[in-house]
């Protein structure tokens, strides 16, 4: 998974979705790797699961004005909405997986209080312009399965960061490279972000390889550079530029 932003601290309630998001992002070009969706990256907790990475938990909000999450299509079994209450099983899961917690917020010790805590600071982060939290959700059950965000701390220096995770229900259908690619594709179309960037251990070589299948390169390692657990650990990080050219063969529009 891609490393996530740190939560803040609990604050307003939900920013709702009232805006559609943009149409279905296409498969995976001919020849990549299956989506294996081994565990989270580590940069959005999308909160959310890095590149097949863990969620970006270190941005703080960048300014007062609240964000719309908007809903949208990651391909034709996938959806990315905004959290909700009934999202709670999904955190459980979560909870129960040995590396989630340990680069997420997500509690390592599940309680229904602690959940709904969780929620709230998804929304929260909406609310006070920290980013965009998404909830992944299957859609022939309307099952959630994984969370990604996009986190703006950077964005006045011209970057944002992506940080998802995923439960083990979940992986191996391809749904970490679909969310990835459609919250890329929106960041730098839509909303016109000049530099993504994911942080992603170097043995997580699935999240890696979905990064590199969706267009990010890879730049170098940073040694040290976040906190996973008791430990400070190396992230290598890709990033990708809006200039670069296509992301899932359509054009990327130029700053």
């Amino acid at each position: 998974m891609a490393a996530p932003a740190p939560d803040p601290q609990p604050g307003p309630g939900p920013v709702r979705d009232t805006t559609p998001g943009p149409g279905p992002v296409h498969d995976a070009p001919p020849g990549t790797a299956p989506d294996a969706d081994a565990r989270p990256g580590t940069d959005p907790d999308p909160d959310p699961d890095g590149t097949d990475g863990t969620d970006a938990e270190t941005d703080s909000p960048p300014g007062p004005d609240p964000l719309t999450v908007p809903s949208m299509s990651a391909g034709p079994d996938f959806v990315l909405r905004p959290w909700e209450m009934s999202d709670l099983p999904l955190i459980r899961e979560a909870a129960q997986d040995p590396y989630i917690p340990l680069i997420t917020t997500v509690p390592s010790r599940y309680s229904d209080r602690a959940a709904e805590e969780f929620v709230r600071r998804q929304w929260d982060r909406a609310a006070t312009g920290a980013g965009y939290p998404f909830a992944i959700v299957r859609s022939r059950d309307r099952r959630p399965v994984g969370a990604i965000g996009l986190w703006l701390r950077e964005l006045p220096e011209g970057r944002a960061s992506i940080g998802y995770w995923m439960v083990p229900s979940g992986r191996g259908q391809g749904v970490t490279r679909a969310a990835l690619r459609t919250v890329t594709g929106w960041a730098l179309r839509d909303l016109g972000v000049p530099r993504l960037q994911l942080f992603i251990e170097p043995w997580n070589t699935a999240s890696a390889r979905i990064a590199v299948d969706v267009g990010y390169r890879h730049e170098g390692l940073l040694r040290g550079w976040q906190r996973v657990g008791d430990e400070r650990r190396d992230m290598a990080v890709y990033g990708l530029l809006n200039s670069d050219g296509q992301v899932d063969g359509r054009a990327v529009a130029s700053n």
